[in-house]
């Protein structure tokens, strides 16, 4: 009940603002819409295309299917169109909750196109917010009602700071992945392979694969310097040194993000201390989290630390200065130190400064970092510093004649066969210091 009393304000002012003076008076609304989305076929086939929801509906409510929506009229009790269709082919019923489902007036159709005569009844101007504008437009939608971005980033804006509730299933979320995990690695250090360690954690995690926030990443030796590589080889793997695992869980569809690597007993030392020395960098970076702090100012802690830990084990020589300024460091993580994190893996408003969609963009030698905010309280994100070895990246470096010196080439060519590492874990802010849900 107050995660959706807090919603109720949120999307308040979200439309006293779409109507105000700052915004075109065409976009003005006095209800908003939210569909979870429609089913997708692929291409030449009559099979559907897994469904996820769309995430703004998803935050109303744990329902993840399609042509679902929800209606929200400020002062009013929010409306949940919950469309059954009639099919002996599928599944369709959907099991009404007390704990959610008293908090809507719940209103059973037999199909979303009967959506409008609510609509125009009682509805005034509908702005809609989802992946289908031709429903919108048969559900009477004005086209400049039709997802008007000023609304969206309003809503997004808001997204990346957590109720109670959220974080509530953002616990339970990281508390079934860990155990998926230490299946994972239980399965690995056994002598099973990529299909097994990814087969192990789905069973403890009681999960399908598409009940997953995402593809699990299971990376043996090598294939652990390809960032989201996705396939699971089936070939034996005793004699395999390194396991990279990146899986999460969904509790009522909000997502855990988790990362970790385990090294095997005869794994090469040096390896196996980058492992040690990656964690403590890790938990390092998390205790630095706070409120006010910028996200991007993390990002660079974890570049730098990362510069210290290729100079303490020589494959890099020269001075951190110089792995920094050079982009050495940047090399060895080519990848931004995290992202927001809730009912998408990814969540939105990750570059917005504030909630008129006004951006703040990833600094120019971190392109692809996903989070440029400032620290809030009850902000949850991920921190998930990465240390590889991948020869796209280095060996054109080795070879140059400026740079050459700065690598020990004998030492990264060991390497190589070992892939990379990763640890990742997913924190709160809090008003004084962080809670660790990875690790709590």
């Amino acid at each position: 009940p107050a995660h959706i009393q807090h919603l109720q304000g949120i999307y308040t002012e979200a439309l006293e603002a779409l109507g105000g003076r700052r915004w075109i008076s065409s976009t003005r609304a006095d209800s908003v819409l939210l569909h979870s989305g429609s089913e997708a076929i692929y291409f030449a086939d009559d099979r559907a295309v897994p469904f996820e929801a769309y995430g703004h509906f998803l935050h109303w409510l744990p329902v993840n299917r399609p042509d679902q929506l929800v209606w929200f009229r400020p002062g009013r009790k929010p409306v949940y169109f919950q469309v059954i269709l009639a099919d002996f082919w599928h599944d369709q019923a959907i099991e009404n909750e007390a704990w959610w489902a008293d908090q809507f007036e719940v209103v059973r159709l037999g199909a979303v196109t009967e959506v409008r005569e609510h609509l125009e009844r009682d509805g005034g101007r509908v702005a809609y917010l989802g992946g289908n504008s031709e429903l919108a437009g048969e559900l009477g939608v004005g086209r400049r009602l039709i997802n008007p971005p000023r609304l969206s980033y309003f809503l997004d804006f808001h997204r990346a700071v957590k109720t109670a509730y959220e974080l509530a299933q953002l616990r339970v979320a990281n508390k079934v992945a860990l155990k998926g995990h230490a299946a994972a690695r239980e399965s690995f250090l056994g002598g099973g392979n990529e299909y097994d360690a990814h087969q192990a954690f789905l069973q403890a995690c009681q999960i399908t694969e598409f009940e997953s926030p995402y593809n699990n990443i299971v990376a043996i030796d090598e294939k652990a310097a390809i960032l989201h590589y996705q396939f699971k080889r089936r070939e034996p793997a005793a004699d395999a040194s390194v396991l990279l695992i990146d899986a999460g869980y969904r509790s009522n569809n909000y997502c855990s993000d988790i990362t970790r690597t385990t090294v095997k007993n005869g794994t090469h030392t040096v390896f196996k201390s980058l492992v040690g020395a990656m964690d403590t960098l890790q938990q390092s970076l998390v205790k630095r989290v706070e409120p006010g702090m910028a996200y991007k100012d993390l990002h660079d802690a974890a570049v730098r630390g990362v510069a210290d830990i290729l100079l303490a084990h020589e494959i890099c020589r020269g001075s951190q200065e110089r792995l920094m300024e050079s982009g050495i460091a940047k090399a060895f993580m080519p990848h931004g130190i995290g992202h927001l994190l809730g009912v998408q893996v990814h969540d939105v408003g990750g570059h917005q400064k504030d909630s008129t969609g006004l951006q703040e963009d990833p600094p120019p030698d971190a392109p692809s970092l996903r989070n440029t905010r400032i620290m809030a309280e009850d902000m949850v994100f991920t921190v998930e510093p990465g240390l590889y070895f991948i020869p796209m990246l280095l060996e054109p470096r080795m070879a140059d004649a400026e740079e050459k010196d700065a690598f020990n080439a004998d030492l990264i060519a060991k390497m190589y066969p070992l892939g990379g590492i990763r640890i990742e874990d997913n924190v709160r802010v809090r008003a004084a210091g962080v809670e660790n849900f990875t690790r709590g």
